[in-house]
């Protein structure tokens, strides 16, 4: 994120005056009572805290990142169950908004596909109760973008499951 950061702004936000993660944390310091209301910035600050992305121990964490997520998981998965793509629930059904206690992150299949650096597309798998959407993930190896593509959008022709989100009434 610290790395970035700089490059997202720049090609995204160019006409904004912060370049980095720091002018963005000291810009949420300084309009705390807007920008800081209802969450914090624990995740932007603990990034800026570290060090260079030369940095040897960030260098063997992304080694040993890769090395599980892809040769020791899903290529050898795939492998080993000589299938062309990985199919599995997204994660937990997403949550309501909760101002209080945050957000009510649960396990999810988009951490693997994301170390690894590899595709994974997510599509409505449908709705539990009270409506919320749940989402079935195809996850594939190094360059398989364009199959993984394919059977989404089968699945999705297949099955209609998307449904246009509605939205209720809030009360206070």
């Amino acid at each position: 994120l610290k790395h970035a950061m700089p490059l997202y702004l720049r090609e995204f936000a160019a006409n904004l005056p912060h370049r980095t993660l720091a002018d963005l944390i000291a810009y949420n310091r300084e309009h705390a009572a807007e920008e800081l209301a209802l969450f914090g910035q624990e995740l932007f600050e603990q990034a800026q805290a570290k060090g260079p992305i030369s940095a040897a121990a960030y260098r063997k964490a992304f080694t040993d990142c890769q090395r599980y997520a892809r040769t020791l998981g899903i290529d050898a998965v795939l492998k080993s169950k000589r299938v062309s793509a990985l199919v599995a629930p997204t994660g937990d059904p997403a949550w309501l908004i909760d101002p209080i206690n945050g957000d009510a992150v649960g396990a999810s299949a988009t951490s693997p596909p994301a170390v690894a650096g590899y595709p994974h597309v997510t599509v409505p798998m449908g709705q539990v109760s009270g409506g919320l959407p749940v989402g079935l993930s195809f996850i594939g190896p190094a360059w398989s973008d364009a199959r993984l593509l394919h059977f989404a959008y089968a699945y999705e022709q297949a099955t209609h499951h998307r449904k246009p989100p509605s939205y209720a009434a809030h009360s206070s």
